[in-house]
C-alpha cells in the first residue's frame, strides 16, 4: 500500500493505493494519524479512491483512527469509498461510526462545515434519537 500526506488549507488528506491488508500498514498509518493530530490537525480526510480491498488490519486502523481523532478533538471523514470497500464496512456495522463522502472535494466541504451532533459520536446518538423517539411514542399512546 502507498500512502500520501497532503494539505489543503487546514485540512490533512491521507491519501491510500493499494489493497489494505495485514502487515505494517495499520501500524504506519496509525503513528501517522497520530502524529497529525500531535501536530494539531483538526480536520483530516482519508481519501479511499486507489483502494479496492480492505482486510481486518484496515479496519482495526479505522477504528484506532476514529478513536485518536476523536480524543484529539478532531475529524474525521472518510472519501471516495468503492462500493466492494464500502460494503465491508458495512458487513462489520463500522460505516455508522463514520461521515463517508462520495469525494475528496465533498469531504473538504464536510470538513469545512460545523460538525453535526452526531457526527462525533454516531452510534451513541443514534440510540439517543431511536430512545427519544421511542419515549415520544411511549407517551402519546
Amino acid at each position: 500500500m502507498r500512502i500520501a500526506v497532503r494539505f489543503n488549507d487546514d485540512a490533512a488528506i491521507v491519501s491510500l493505493s493499494g489493497k489494505f491488508l495485514a502487515g505494517s500498514d495499520g501500524p504506519y498509518l496509525r503513528q501517522k494519524v497520530k502524529d497529525l493530530m500531535d501536530a494539531g490537525i483538526k480536520k483530516l480526510a482519508v481519501d479511499f479512491a486507489e483502494v479496492p480491498y480492505i482486510d481486518s488490519t484496515g479496519l482495526g486502523f479505522l477504528a484506532g483512527a476514529r478513536v485518536t481523532v476523536q480524543n484529539a478533538g478532531a475529524r474525521i471523514i472518510l472519501a471516495n469509498m468503492n462500493p466492494h470497500v464500502r460494503k465491508i464496512l458495512d458487513d462489520v456495522s463500522l460505516t455508522q461510526f463514520f461521515v463517508i463522502a462520495d469525494s475528496e472535494a465533498a469531504a473538504l466541504t464536510l470538513l469545512n462545515q460545523p460538525a453535526s451532533p452526531e457526527e462525533g459520536n454516531a452510534a451513541p446518538a443514534k440510540r439517543e434519537a431511536k430512545a427519544k423517539k421511542r419515549a415520544g411514542a411511549a407517551t402519546e399512546a
